[in-house]
């Protein structure tokens, strides 16, 4: 038995004997599906841009330089065609299975959903979902990718149709934060992955965990975390993979 079926078993059997799973994810969940994580060695901050990424999907930034925004916006981070990998269609299964109780992630790819799961926290919001600063009607992806300007408007009042994703100094919905520490204080089982556990206040999250086991999934072979009691060192897709 190899390391990866190995820690596949260790897993596999750490779901089996839970009643209460939920899953807690960030970037690296959705790289094997071809969209790029943002503190990896060939994330988006590591890449050479105008401005740093990091301003450029900040508050300020958006506010004062839409143009710019907007062109990084929709290179980067408007991803519609991204497919599923086997980690999203292994949670739905076992959600499915009534496994699984909640997904929270800090993605915006809305790859969860499209692999068919029900009960997603989007700490983060949505690529999927866009809205009208003036008039507040909603728009698609597919909308602002094809829109024929630069800067997306509302083809009824003229307005600025804004991603609903947080950006840098913004705050997290209230509500959306609140379903999410409820779901992982009721977890007896909290699975991390694809996550450097470095964006406040959603790494805070963890510390509303109570249950029996913490794993933490992460292929850097030096990363740790000292409130993980497992820590599994492989690409969250291959070790889901074989997941039922």
């Amino acid at each position: 038995m190899n390391s990866l079926e190995h820690d596949r078993k260790i897993l596999q059997e750490a779901i089996d004997s839970s009643r209460n799973v939920v899953f807690f994810g960030g970037a690296g969940v959705s790289t094997e599906s071809g969209i790029p994580d943002f503190r990896s060695k060939d994330g988006l901050y590591h890449q050479k841009y105008a401005y740093d990424p990091e301003e450029i999907i900040s508050h300020h930034f958006y506010e004062q330089n839409k143009e710019e925004f907007f062109r990084f916006y929709r290179e980067r981070m408007l991803v519609l065609d991204a497919k599923p990998n086997p980690c999203h269609l292994a949670l739905a299964e076992l959600e499915k299975r009534g496994k699984l109780s909640a997904i929270v992630t800090q993605n915006i790819d809305g790859l969860h959903q499209k692999a068919g799961s029900k009960n997603v926290i989007e700490l983060h919001g949505s690529i999927l979902r866009n809205y009208c600063e003036d008039c507040s009607r909603f728009y698609d992806g597919t909308f602002v990718k094809n829109c024929p300007t630069l800067v997306p408007r509302c083809p009824h009042c003229g307005g600025v149709i804004k991603p609903d994703v947080v950006l840098y100094e913004e705050s997290l919905d209230v509500h959306v934060m609140t379903k999410a520490m409820i779901a992982i204080s009721e977890a007896d089982l909290l699975i991390v992955a694809g996550t450097s556990l470095v964006v406040y206040p959603a790494a805070s999250f963890l510390n509303y965990f109570q249950g029996r086991e913490l794993i933490l999934i992460d292929r850097n072979p030096e990363k740790e975390d000292e409130r993980a009691d497992l820590v599994l060192h492989q690409n969250v897709g291959e070790l889901f993979g074989g997941i039922r």
